[in-house]
């Protein structure tokens, strides 16, 4: 197995610094998904610790699981095998064509457990950045970077949740990875696999974002990207340029984004039920928690007028992942972790 660049770890000893690598699976013909994330966390201030995550969602119920650990225990390496991360009783390989993930998380009233694989689709396969160049991932700014190794994956193997267990032979999903001195101050990302309603095979996939960043001790405005893959066909909208074409409206639990380019115009809906929404607190090294307002169950449309060809939408009822990152929890989602 060969290590993908993508997700080599990107910590420095002795600095602020937060780290996740996350893995997504969506039932396509059903509000049913898991989500999974090893996190790191250090700040100058000593802070060095890793977190397993599991979050899951069957359109009835919602669960969110988390364990602290010291950072000294836990693992995250490149070796001859990829990707090795092991942060308590979560586990996952990472490699150029895939990657695997085993596991158990528990509380006084619930346990989840886990052992599932994964490999890269043909469909919108290759690695995604909604940055215009593979060369920011490595810069100063933006000071929070995101990367999809595998935009669209197909899954294996099952999960558990008290005692039900779900087959995850069919299911689709995909692995990111993100980093940053921080979490970045706001945020709505958005990322959908659409499938074919008959056969539950994927054809397309979307990933969007709108958010906040720190430049020189101040917040930003909303700066928006936007990817949209069809086939062999690719719709970008991450130039600089771009940022005074959008339209973004985070007006929770809906997100709405629109979008002008050199390949054409786009409109990216997305909205959650909060009763179907898990909120997580996400730690910062050096400033407030803030908090994750998660739905992997999200109904998204998505409509591409693209300069040459023929407008299309994409729509799916309940296989997006959108997050909104927020400074204070909400009553009317469920309780964080």
């Amino acid at each position: 197995m060969i290590a993908t660049a993508q997700n080599s770890p990107r910590l420095r000893p002795g600095t602020d610094h937060v780290e996740s690598w996350f893995i997504r699976a969506n039932d396509p013909h059903s509000p049913r998904a898991l989500w999974l994330k090893a996190t790191i966390l250090t700040g100058r201030d000593g802070t060095a610790i890793a977190q397993a995550w599991c979050s899951m969602f069957d359109g009835k119920r919602t669960r969110a699981w988390c364990r602290d650990i010291d950072l000294p225990a836990a693992r995250f390496e490149d070796n001859a095998l990829g990707q090795e991360i092991a942060v308590g009783p979560l586990f996952m390989t990472l490699h150029g064509r895939g990657g695997d993930s085993q596991g158990t998380l528990c509380d006084e009233n619930s346990t989840v457990l886990w052992d599932l694989g994964f490999t890269r689709s043909e469909v919108a396969g290759a690695p995604l950045s909604m940055l215009p160049s593979d060369k920011l991932l490595g810069a100063k700014l933006p000071r929070n970077k995101l990367v999809t190794p595998f935009p669209v994956a197909a899954m294996t193997g099952f999960v558990d949740w008290d005692g039900e267990r779900w087959d995850l032979t069919g299911w689709h999903g995909m692995q990111g990875h993100n980093w940053g001195a921080e979490h970045s101050p706001e945020y709505a990302w958005g990322h959908c696999v659409f499938t074919d309603s008959g056969s539950g095979e994927p054809f397309a996939v979307m990933e969007g974002a709108s958010g906040r960043t720190r430049i020189g001790g101040r917040v930003s405005p909303l700066l928006s990207m936007l990817v949209v893959r069809r086939g062999a066909q690719e719709f970008r909208f991450d130039r600089v340029l771009d940022l005074w074409r959008q339209r973004p409206e985070l007006d929770f639990p809906h997100w709405t984004l629109r979008m002008r380019g050199r390949d054409g115009s786009a409109e990216v809906r997305m909205s959650a039920d909060p009763a179907q929404m898990v909120c997580l607190a996400y730690r910062n090294p050096a400033r407030e928690t803030s908090y994750c307002l998660n739905s992997k169950t999200a109904a998204v449309s998505v409509h591409v007028a693209p300069v040459n060809g023929n407008a299309f939408t994409l729509r799916s009822e309940h296989g997006g992942a959108l997050e909104f990152l927020a400074p204070r929890p909400r009553a009317d989602v469920q309780p964080i972790v």
